[in-house]
Parts: C-alpha cells; structure tokens; sequence
C-alpha cells in the first residue's frame, strides 16, 4: 500500500526530530541546577503558543472522551470528561518549555491534580513509574515521584478556555518541571507499573528525565 501524504510528513517529522538527538542540536553545555534562572539554558521566549505533535490529531470529543487509569493501583477508573469536571478543579499558573528551544510564561490551567487520581486509584507499594498513552498512539514515562509533584495536573482548560484539540484537548498532562514532550495531549490512559518502559521520543534518543535546567534534552 501506498504511504499516505500524511504519513509521509509524520515520518519527515520523526527522523529530523531523531537526527536532532544523534547531533545534539541545540545543546549548550552548560547547566543551572539551582534554577536560579526562570529561563533554562538553550531555551527561548515565546508570546504564542507553537502546535507541536507527530503530524496526527485526534478527534476526541467531551462527549466521546474516556481516561482510563490502570496498573498496579487498588481501585482502576475509567473517568469521562464529565466525570473530571466533577473531581476537585485547581488553577495553576506556571511555565512550559519545549525540547524545541521555545519556553512560554504564565500559562493558566485548570485541572485536576494528579495527586486526586493517585489518592483516588491508591497506587501498590511496588508501582514505581508511570506510563501515559495518547488518542494518538504517543507514549512517554515518568518517574512516580515526578507524577506527584505538587504542581502537576490533568488539564481541561487553559486560560479560562477549554483546552483545544490542537494542543491536546479535550485533556492532557502538563508537568512543567520536565521538558514538554513529557506532558501527554489527548492522554487517554495513565498507567502505573514497577518497571520503566522508554516512550515514543524516548526509544527515538530524547532524555528518560528531561529536566529543561540541567539540558536533559537527549539521552
């Protein structure tokens, strides 16, 4: 069968994306592991919000939309978009910096923290990673600790505004002290499990961490 023209720019994407990691692009060399900087090193200020996905976007509907959260937890859930609107809403304002280069002030979410999904799943004592999949069949892993820190959420809109399909609505993950590849659009399953398991960018290169202070741009 013939490649669609679609297919052919989600792979023209993939390899300039693995070659940046074979090169090093946009390494520095150096590091700010005290954060005394708001701006990690390499990275550049933006006043938009550029789209970046693998040349495919679901179509995902509210209505339509599921959460599945599974693993080594005590009690699975299988959340709709409603059933998020009705758990506890935070606000959060914080940064997001994208392996890119590009790094975007003050950005307004509402969600739900992902605290509130752990307590409410209760996690095993052996669950030490968590592993997110995307509508579009993206992964990408984190550690627990990371998974539960304080500020990250599982959001559904993004200054006042229902998150869009483009940037990953009806609901992604935003962990804005990692490198954003690590912050799942259109996340359809959270997953805890014992062992590690390397993600899309991941297995292509791309840092396990991707902590944006300490340049852990490639692996």
């Amino acid at each position: 069968m013939t490649q669609s023209f679609s297919g052919k720019i989600r792979d023209k994407l993939i390899e300039a994306k693995r070659k940046w990691a074979r090169d090093g692009r946009l390494l520095t060399g150096t590091s700010d592991v005290a954060r005394e900087n708001r701006l990690p090193p390499g990275q550049r200020l933006v006043k938009d919000w550029p789209v970046l996905d693998l040349g495919i976007t679901p179509h995902v509907s509210a209505d339509e939309y599921k959460l599945s959260v599974t693993g080594l937890v005590e009690n699975p859930l299988s959340l709709s978009f409603e059933d998020l609107l009705d758990l506890p809403t935070v606000r959060a304002r914080n940064d997001i910096h994208c392996v890119t280069s590009w790094s975007r002030y003050d950005n307004d979410w509402q969600g739900v923290l992902a605290r509130t999904l752990a307590e409410m799943v209760r996690p095993q004592s052996d669950a030490r990673h968590v592993l997110f999949t995307a509508h579009d069949g993206y992964t990408t892993n984190v550690r627990i600790n990371q998974f539960l820190d304080e500020d990250v959420l599982i959001a559904h809109h993004w200054n006042d505004e229902p998150l869009t399909e483009e940037h990953g609505g009806p609901v992604r993950v935003v962990i804005p002290k990692l490198y954003f590849w690590k912050s799942t659009k259109w996340v359809r399953e959270i997953k805890f499990v014992k062992n590690d398991a390397p993600g899309f960018w991941e297995e292509r290169g791309y840092h396990n961490n991707a902590d944006p202070w300490t340049e852990e741009r490639y692996g």
